[in-house]
């Protein structure tokens, strides 16, 4: 139950006094249906109304103030032009000047001979000191009323800012005095105001900040909200370790087969992380570990040691992959790679008909598959494993915890191993993935090579086509990958087929075309002609990032490579490079590049690291989007910006493991402030789970 003091909180806006229906509405558009969601509305910026320069001083473009004499109205000579307002100064004259106003209006704000304060932007022009629609004008007895820092909301259409700052102000009011949940050390050390005073100073600013800038205020609520989230990963890792689960054994046999027989050295790297996840498989207790590496660094092969671990230990695996292709293109590898050990593979998707399908369900539950790939179809109410003690999710990392946890009830309790070719920044991996340990394989396999990057404008397309003429003439193979348009799949889809159909004139039938909308079937049928050399060319959309592996292509054309993200062009780049034979990548832009677009180009030319891609990516963009979407709720963040909050980041989850630690149930003596803590920035989800099996 939410305690009883945040109650006024998570009270409607329509019960703030003047927030009628029309205005809760305009308020919803702003993501602020609640009063909590008012008192956590970010100001942009902070307008300094301080400076009171006198007219002769007064800096043009900048916020002023000025105390006037009110002279004479000029109203409006004829429609479209402006009325005037002349008013006097101790140095000079300021004329305020209005479009589409109301004259009756005016005179009753500024009468001829009274003294009024006026503060707004001035520019000058022939000459005088203008200020255009004045922010404020208040008699002088009631100057006290304009805020000397006025912070600025976001806004939206037909919601006045003086409605929005009337709402929030009352919001303020009704924040509660809560018990403190960070460390008295912490507190001083920062010179962090208690959370009442923060709400009261975000809204009410003592200092002016430029955009982008935080005071300790603002760096304390993004702590907070950091701390929030870091301790309902803890309580979910904590109640996962106490659950326990099953020692996984292994005696290495299988394992040594699989090794002997595959048809390559394993790495450094591939044997140290299946060393991790055989110790974390070993202990009487859940493994949830979240294995990064790089495109084609190998950990499809990991993977089937793992698999071959469990078989050991007499278990089943389960092998989840986000798209058909990606499930068949598993069973396929896992296959070649496990045979050997004979372990039995399987793959169940979709397109399995009722037959095929009938017969692996009753396979899969009497024990006859050991290694089942498919999509989230695995996980079905339908699908009955024996005894399944290993799930691998590839490519999910789009996957909330919540997820995570209706997942893995399918079994009972079986290890957890989390699988991205999207190398994540360390700040963003603590975030999202807080609750699971980590592990990375960096090392590339030996014998590749580095990928050749260039990028090249359009105008030079008919060279690289020439380029490709020579290469498939050779026995060569290339993707080409058609542009992101934002607007919709169709405008994808119609570039592609226009490429398709361009290069069809060229290659003749020796060019395939692979995009979303297609069915499965037919989707599996090119990617295979591809595979196997029938198509030497295939036109795609960026439904190759994941999924199309064929090791024999050695050149990827990506075309307005200036619409894509760094690591979704070093994904895409990441399709050839996985054999022997030298490779490369064209980037072809549209010129002129912008500077985002430049710097992006430049570090694909400079850099094959994953990892080094990931962290400049989050710096050019920010983290928001780097997933894709926002990790089911666990990234949205209202105070912290995970691009410049690494350490804070690091103090929270050390706090929020040690909270943990010491008082797992959260029954002692903080565990009320720290409770609080979670309903306050909704993330009481993770409190079910004390009192659940």
């Amino acid at each position: 139950m939410r305690p009883e003091i945040l109650f006024p909180l998570f009270a409607p806006v329509e019960t703030i006094s003047g927030v009628g229906p029309k205005v809760a509405q305009n308020l919803s558009k702003l993501g602020a249906s609640r009063i909590i969601d008012l008192l956590f509305m970010v100001p942009n910026s902070i307008i300094d109304r301080r400076a009171r320069p006198g007219v002769a001083n007064a800096i043009d473009d900048s916020i002023a103030t000025f105390e006037v004499e009110v002279e004479q109205h000029i109203p409006s000579p004829r429609k479209g032009l402006p009325y005037k307002v002349r008013t006097r100064e101790a140095s000079g004259w300021l004329t305020l000047t209005w479009f589409h106003v109301r004259e009756d209006w005016l005179l009753s704000q500024l009468p001829i001979g009274e003294t009024r304060i006026v503060s707004g932007k001035v520019e000058r022009f022939s000459g005088e000191l203008q200020m255009l629609h004045p922010d404020y004008i208040l008699p002088t007895e009631r100057a006290g009323e304009m805020p000397s820092l006025e912070p600025v909301y976001p806004m939206t259409a037909g919601l006045a800012s003086k409605t929005l700052l009337k709402a929030i102000t009352t919001s303020i009011k009704r924040a509660p005095e809560l018990s403190e949940w960070n460390s008295k050390s912490l507190m001083i050390e920062r010179e962090w105001p208690s959370w009442n005073e923060a709400m009261q100073q975000l809204h009410n600013p003592q200092t002016p900040l430029k955009v982008g800038e935080r005071d300790p205020t603002r760096i304390r609520l993004a702590y907070d909200e950091l701390l929030s989230k870091q301790l309902a990963l803890a309580l979910v890792r904590k109640k996962r370790m106490s659950l326990g689960g099953f020692s996984q054994n292994s005696t290495g046999q299988l394992i040594e087969k699989v090794i002997d027989n595959a048809p390559f050295t394993p790495t450094n790297d591939q044997m140290k992380v299946y060393g991790e996840i055989a110790e974390d498989m070993q202990l009487p207790e859940q493994m949830s570990r979240l294995l990064q590496g790089d495109v084609g660094s190998g950990k499809t092969f990991v993977a089937a040691l793992a698999c071959a671990h469990a078989l050991e230990a007499g278990r089943q695996s389960a092998i989840m992959a986000p798209t058909e292709i990606l499930a068949r293109q598993h069973g396929k590898s896992l296959s070649s790679l496990l045979a050997p050990a004979g372990i039995r593979v399987e793959v169940l998707t979709g397109r399995d008909k009722s037959a095929k399908r009938k017969d692996i369900l009753q396979r899969l539950k009497s024990g006859e598959i050991d290694v089942i790939c498919g999509t989230h179809a695995l996980f079905q109410e339908a699908v009955e494993y024996q005894k399944l003690g290993l799930v691998v999710i590839d490519e999910q990392h789009r996957f909330g915890v919540s997820n995570r946890l209706q997942l893995l009830a399918k079994g009972l309790r079986p290890d957890l191993l989390v699988m991205t070719a999207t190398p994540i920044p360390r700040t963003l991996t603590l975030a999202a993935f807080g609750d699971m340990e980590l592990s990375q394989i960096r090392e590339k396999p030996a014998g590749r090579l580095p990928i050749t990057t260039r990028a090249m404008p359009l105008q030079r397309t008919p060279e690289v086509i020439a380029g490709l003429q020579r290469i498939i003439k050779n026995g060569g193979r290339a993707y080409w990958v058609c542009p992101l348009v934002e607007e919709s799949d169709k405008s994808d889809l119609a570039a592609a087929e226009q490429r398709f159909e361009d290069l069809s004139k060229i290659f003749g039938a020796q060019v395939g075309l692979v995009h979303g909308r297609m069915k499965a079937k037919e989707k599996q049928q090119v990617t295979e002609e591809f595979q196997n050399g029938a198509i030497k060319l295939l036109v795609a959309t960026t439904v190759v990032e994941v999924g199309v592996d064929a090791p024999d292509a050695t050149v990827m054309v990506i075309e307005h490579a200036e619409r894509f993200g760094l690591s979704q062009l070093h994904q895409l780049r990441g399709r050839v490079g996985r054999s022997d034979k030298p490779s490369s990548c064209i980037l072809l832009y549209l010129d002129p590049l912008g500077k985002t677009a430049k710097q992006r180009l430049e570090i694909m030319r400079q850099t094959e690291d994953g990892f080094e891609i990931a962290e400049k990516d989050a710096v050019l963009r920010g983290f928001g989007d780097l997933l894709g979407v926002q990790q089911s709720g666990q990234l949205r963040t209202r105070f912290a910006d995970l691009a410049i909050d690494g350490e804070l980041l690091e103090i929270a989850r050390t706090q929020a493991r040690m909270e943990v630690e010491a008082d797992p149930e959260l029954i002692g003596g903080r565990s009320e402030a720290l409770k609080t803590l979670l309903y306050l920035f909704e993330q009481d989800q993770a409190l079910l789970l004390l009192g659940s099996g």
